[in-house]
């Protein structure tokens, strides 16, 4: 894999599930059925394309390593919460205050725990 795809790749896929959240919320409610499909698939690539390389650095000779996996799975933990409170927040079911909070810092806590695995997976540049 070319660096591109390795990080580039990813990470653009990240800004874009960003930007289109965001201009999802700023234009409130209902959702712009356009936009909000945009995001969504946005956010499958993002998980798609961080899955694959993480999945080869894991099955790599010496690649098991626990605190690693521990964050991947934390990632894969917001990922799903960010999934279920998105699709939660357009259905409006439950309180959209707690599910918009979940949806804000998700990203974050994912991003973090997913670039220090993948820093412990490649080890020290």
């Amino acid at each position: 894999m070319t660096i591109v795809t390795t990080y580039l790749g990813p990470g653009i896929a990240f800004i874009l599930t960003l930007a289109f959240g965001v201009w999802l919320s700023l234009m409130g409610k209902p959702y712009n059925g356009v936009i909000f499909n945009i995001h969504k698939l946005c956010a499958l690539a993002a998980v798609i394309l961080t899955a694959v390389p993480i999945y080869q650095a894991l099955k790599a000779p010496g690649g098991f390593q626990l605190l690693p996996v521990l964050l991947i799975v934390l990632g894969a933990v917001c990922v799903v919460t960010l999934f279920a409170s998105g699709a939660l927040m357009s259905l409006d079911k439950w309180s959209y205050k707690i599910l918009l909070a979940l949806h804000q810092i998700g990203p974050a806590v994912a991003l973090i725990a997913v670039v220090l695995a993948v820093y412990l997976l490649l080890g020290k540049p």
